[in-house]
């Protein structure tokens, strides 16, 4: 009996054991977005999302969530705030993660080519960071993602928005104020008196000023202000005109002086003899502005 009775009391100590083992091993579809775990231990953003900028037709989208399953991860993308990943797995682990929050345009060319979404989840020594490529769609979809270096994603993301040939264009979203900075440092940079480097400087500072970048955060007197930086260039461009113009008397004065070494008389009046420096026109501007040509609706 005892003996009977002992046997009986470890088959049931089994049984037990047994369906822990079951519960442990019950697969698990959510991740971290599991109901049944703390807020805390859900996905929590690094950063807050940037303010909407860019095109205004491209802000209907904001508030609205796109998603596509590529191979085992559903990929969801929300424009001006941020994109994430979750693992479409039984683990009990199954990864879900941000992938990037809305940061800042990348801009080429007078063209907004790509949402840059920054900050995400942690991966080795940095963190995940996503760029969306927009391009022209019949429908709103994410159309396909990548993975061209460890961490760093690229999705794109099909639009009608986009479709027009100048609907990304960045001139004509400028403020007034703004385009005549740019039609300011495209003068300067035609007539030589600043170099490709301080051409993109200036360009950037502009970008940044109408929320398109995100305002450098380097050391102090690494970069010049604003203000410092128009400073220099009045600077540098009343220096070059001072030079150029004494160049200019130098060479006047040696031809006078070869005339008269020949008993050539000279007609020139005053004025004739050193050109006025006058302000120079400001090039035109057609071909960075454009009509977006975008629909009134969003599809």
């Amino acid at each position: 009996m005892v003996m009977g009775g002992f046997s009986l009391l470890w088959l049931h100590v089994l049984s037990i054991s047994a369906a822990k083992m079951k519960i442990v091993e019950e697969p698990n579809t959510y991740g971290l977005n599991n109901p049944f775990l703390s807020q805390v231990n859900r996905l929590q953003p690094k950063i807050n999302p940037a303010a909407i900028s860019g095109p205004p037709h491209l802000h209907r989208l904001a508030g609205k969530c796109f998603s596509m399953i590529e191979s085992s991860y559903k990929y969801e993308f929300c424009p001006f705030h941020n994109i994430t990943q979750h693992e479409q797995s039984f683990r009990w682990n199954a990864y879900s993660g941000i992938l990037g929050i809305w940061q800042e345009w990348e801009i080429e060319n007078n063209t907004f080519v790509g949402m840059w979404m920054k900050e995400g989840d942690s991966c080795a020594s940095r963190n995940r960071q996503t760029k969306v490529l927009l391009t022209c769609g019949t429908s709103h979809k994410l159309a396909h993602v990548s993975e061209p270096h460890t961490c760093i994603y690229w999705l794109t993301f099909e639009t009608p928005l986009v479709c027009h040939p100048q609907s990304l264009l960045v001139y004509p979203n400028l403020k007034e104020e703004l385009q005549r900075r740019w039609d300011q440092a495209e003068q300067s940079l035609h007539d030589g008196l600043i170099t490709q480097q301080g051409y993109r400087k200036l360009l950037r500072a502009i970008f940044e000023d109408a929320g398109y970048l995100k305002t450098g955060h380097l050391k102090t007197g690494q970069v010049k202000t604003e203000t410092e930086e128009q400073n220099h260039l009045q600077e540098e461009t009343l220096d070059r005109c001072t030079e150029e113009r004494n160049k200019l008397s130098a060479e006047v004065q040696r031809l006078k002086d070869i005339l008269k070494h020949h008993n050539i008389s000279t007609f020139l009046s005053a004025s004739e003899e050193t050109p006025a420096l006058t302000t120079p026109q400001i090039l035109g501007n057609k071909r960075r502005r454009g009509d977006p040509g975008v629909p009134n609706e969003l599809p």
